[in-house]
């Protein structure tokens, strides 16, 4: 998982994403869906593009 890969808190994803902590979380464990806006803030915030999440 990149944010581990790149020793990332899910605390420091949301705050740089600008999205709950725990929706991180709640998406990490696959409970939910969320949008493709969401999935751009967390790629930006993890510096990749949406096509390495594939």
């Amino acid at each position: 998982m990149r944010r581990l890969e790149i020793n990332l808190s899910q605390e420091t994803l949301s705050y740089d994403a600008n999205i709950p902590r725990n929706q991180v979380g709640r998406i990490e464990r696959g409970e939910i869906s969320t949008s493709i806006t969401t999935l751009l803030k967390i790629c930006k915030a993890l510096k990749i593009e949406m096509r390495d999440l594939f």
